[in-house]
Parts: C-alpha cells; structure tokens; sequence
C-alpha cells in the first residue's frame, strides 16, 4: 500500500476516533443531566451500571484522549 494511502488512512482513523469520542461524551452529558444511569464494560468484560453524573465527573477529571 502506498505511503500517501496510508497516511490518508490514518488521519480518517482519527478523525473517527474523535468524532466517537465526542458523541459519546454528549451522550454522557445527556445522561447526566436528566440524572439517568448508563452500562458501562471494563477491560475484562464485567458489565455494571453507573450513574452518568460519576462517569461525567471522572471524564472530566481525566486528560484529553480516547475516553472509552
């Protein structure tokens, strides 16, 4: 695959990544402030329930990056 090719695949990657990422943290902040819970999974596949307003407060104390 040429080197441009790859390039180009890369910066649409990110440019997914953050739209995700951006859509997913709106989602949070509904959540939040209609004080709803969402299902969240861990890196070991435990599925729990927590409050939005907890998952809003630890994505806001966290550096920019993916958040999911």
């Amino acid at each position: 695959m040429p080197e441009n090719s790859k390039n180009d695949i890369a910066e649409l990657s990110e440019k997914v990544l953050a739209g995700v990422q951006k859509a997913l943290r709106k989602l949070v902040e509904i959540n939040a402030a209609n004080d709803e819970e969402m299902v969240v999974g861990d890196k070991d596949g435990n599925v729990r329930t927590v409050p939005a307003k907890d998952l809003l407060a630890k994505l806001q104390n966290r550096p920019q990056g993916p958040a999911f």
